[in-house]
């Protein structure tokens, strides 16, 4: 194991617990990973739970599912995989049953842009993902069919999915869409939200283009 490899692989226990930490997941669901050298990623095992972890659990794949060891992958790797594929930009993948995700998930129903938060993730709205069964290729199919011009998405009756250009990105990703999904139930409760219309949301894309700190030319 290279160093890189071990940071890589630590990065996503640490990565794992936190978000268990953050009630964003419980038990062994959910699942963590990393783009990894050429048509490869790093991906967390199926059913061992958060404080099992170590390095050497972690599932070195293709893209195309192939594996060695004794150690299966995830049984969501497709869904890792096919975004990887389809999203160059795709480093770190979380995927997530975080409580307020997963009760809109089962509404079927996505985010709509009642906050401007919500232009954060790419597009005018944060969709929910048409249903297939778990760990299925027919899921990593509907999930990416959700996700053009977007990081995130709701899964169908399931829970979420986020991606970003490394994994501290994709875990604030997850952390964010709970907060805002459960914001959008809260204001639900006291009436119609009101939505931001086209042009309020075209500022907002242009606001978040200088948002942060920005590299020097």
């Amino acid at each position: 194991m290279t160093d890189q490899s071990a940071a890589m692989r630590q990065s996503l226990v640490d990565a794992v617990r936190a978000i268990a930490s953050k009630g964003l997941n419980s038990g062994t669901s959910g699942n963590v990973s990393l783009r990894f050298g050429v048509g490869g990623m790093l991906i967390t095992p199926t059913g061992i739970p958060p404080e099992k972890l170590d390095q050497a659990a972690m599932v070195e794949m293709t893209l195309d599912g192939g594996w060695n060891g004794e150690i299966r992958p995830s049984s969501e790797w497709n869904m890792h995989a096919a975004i990887y594929k389809a999203c160059p930009q795709a480093q770190a993948v979380v995927h997530a049953h975080p409580d307020h995700c997963v009760a809109l998930s089962c509404l079927r129903q996505g985010l709509p842009p009642f906050h401007y938060m919500i232009a954060s993730f790419g597009g005018d709205d944060v969709p929910c993902s048409d249903y297939a069964p778990f760990g299925t290729a027919e899921l990593a199919e509907v999930v990416v069919r959700a996700l053009p011009e977007r990081n995130t998405c709701l899964i169908a009756n399931h829970g979420m999915i986020a991606y970003g250009p490394d994994l501290a990105t994709a875990v604030a990703r997850t952390e964010k869409l709970e907060t805002l999904a459960r914001q959008y139930m809260l204001a639900s409760m006291l009436g119609r939200p009101v939505m931001l219309t086209d042009d309020e949301l075209s500022v907002v894309k242009n606001r978040y283009k200088t948002y942060g700190q920005q590299k020097p030319k």
